[in-house]
């Protein structure tokens, strides 16, 4: 076995104190804050199940491809999301860039399940090596490696060294005593410290695995799993959320290997931590967006429902209101592009002349829901639905 505290010579910033996370800069606890109150949104905030689906499979997409990307997967997410629906298989010379994808989607998906059914586990040494196997199975992964199994020789990467291998289960089996402790489980306090310390352990839990680097391959993989399970079964974070840490470490791959470099070499977490938070919120922000243009189209569908019913009840309001609701948020389109909008409007339209068409844009057009633009071009009113929404100084056009 050899002497298992070899590390502690070769690598003395292992030290298994989060003490440090209390110095985040000032920016960092509001980024913190800015995060805790996305999360709490997105979880507070209907929509229909269909885009609820919809967005946590392209989150989920999106994080398994980010984690085998970072590693050098070059297919797209386009092609990783082809591999989640079955509709795309990788030739025989990417295959195994294939078989790393769906891999990490698998056990990313069972995570999600085993958290929104309340069984999340919690994280051993077995869970850890389990996660290693299933990453690695049927991938081209390193001669030396032995899937799920802690490396038994010394191992490099880059500029960095693992610590000895004399270590590395004792130190995997100490990790994960402390991120299972009381130092990041606190479920009697305040809400924004519970949510601090979950994003703390997920963090922490990344740098230690990368920095112990146990297998002889698929740690960072690994370590992007655990911290996935980490976020996801804190409560404090939407499980599609607890996949963005990936994306942004993968769009932002130079300055991922940057912090982990620096977190080593100087000793110190902070700037690590402070990246992966800046992504977070940059991915909570843009999870928001796509929830917020959700509930902007059920607001204009809503507000297209009740002003055509100012209408009497005939063919050429219903007529009228499937173009409309057709044409969707407000992209500009020639007026010969709107018959082809959808299969119903196209239905409703063949055996009617342009003048039909004409009269129910300018009809629209007096209700204020279409707007006809220069060269011939229509758009709906969509984008009037901003103007319901609260203002802030600067949002007008105020010229007095």
């Amino acid at each position: 076995m050899g002497d298992p505290l070899l590390y502690q010579e070769s690598h003395p910033w292992i030290t298994f104190d989060a003490t440090a996370f209390n110095n985040l800069s000032k920016v960092g606890w509001m980024r913190l804050g800015e995060a805790r109150a996305k999360c709490e949104d997105l979880a507070g905030t209907p929509i229909a199940p269909a885009v609820a689906q919809r967005i946590s499979s392209v989150t989920l997409v999106k994080g398994a491809h980010a984690t085998a990307a970072i590693e050098g997967n070059t297919l797209t997410v386009e092609q990783a999301q082809g591999i989640a629906d079955g509709t795309f298989k990788a030739p025989t010379s990417r295959e195994y860039q294939e078989r790393e994808i769906r891999n990490v989607l698998e056990v990313l998906s069972e995570v999600d399940r085993q958290v929104i059914d309340g069984k999340a586990p919690p994280i051993t040494l077995n869970l850890i090596c389990e996660f290693n196997r299933r990453i690695l199975e049927g991938t081209d992964y390193d001669d030396e490696a032995v899937p799920g199994q802690i490396r038994t020789y010394n191992v490099g990467v880059m500029d960095y060294r693992g610590v000895p291998h004399e270590s590395c289960e004792h130190l995997v089996e100490r990790l994960c005593e402390w991120l299972e402790s009381d130092k990041f489980n606190q479920p009697d306090a305040p809400p924004e410290i519970q949510f601090a310390t979950s994003v703390a352990a997920a963090i922490y839990a990344h740098l230690y695995m990368a920095w112990i680097h146990p297998f002889g391959d698929g740690n960072g993989r690994t370590a992007r799993l655990i911290e996935f399970l980490i976020l996801a079964r804190s409560g404090q974070i939407p499980v599609p959320a607890a996949a963005l840490l990936s994306d942004h470490y993968n769009l932002t791959r130079d300055r991922y290997y940057r912090e982990l470099s620096r977190a080593s070499k100087a000793s110190d977490t902070i700037g690590f931590a402070e990246y992966a938070i800046e992504g977070l919120v940059d991915g909570l922000r843009e999870q928001m967006s796509m929830v917020r243009a959700h509930q902007m189209g059920v607001a204009w569908t809503n507000y297209v429902h009740e002003t055509m019913n100012e209408l009497p009840a005939t063919a050429t309001r219903d007529r009228q209101r499937t173009l409309v609701l057709a044409m969707g948020a407000g992209e500009p389109l020639p007026k010969d592009d709107l018959t082809g909008l959808t299969p119903k409007v196209a239905q409703l339209y063949a055996k009617a002349g342009s003048r039909l068409l004409g009269r129910d844009l300018n009809r629209l057009a007096e209700f204020g829901l279409v707007v006809k633009l220069s060269g011939g071009r229509w758009r709906s009113n969509a984008p009037i639905m901003a103007a319901f929404l609260p203002k802030m100084a600067g949002d007008g056009n105020d010229d007095s």
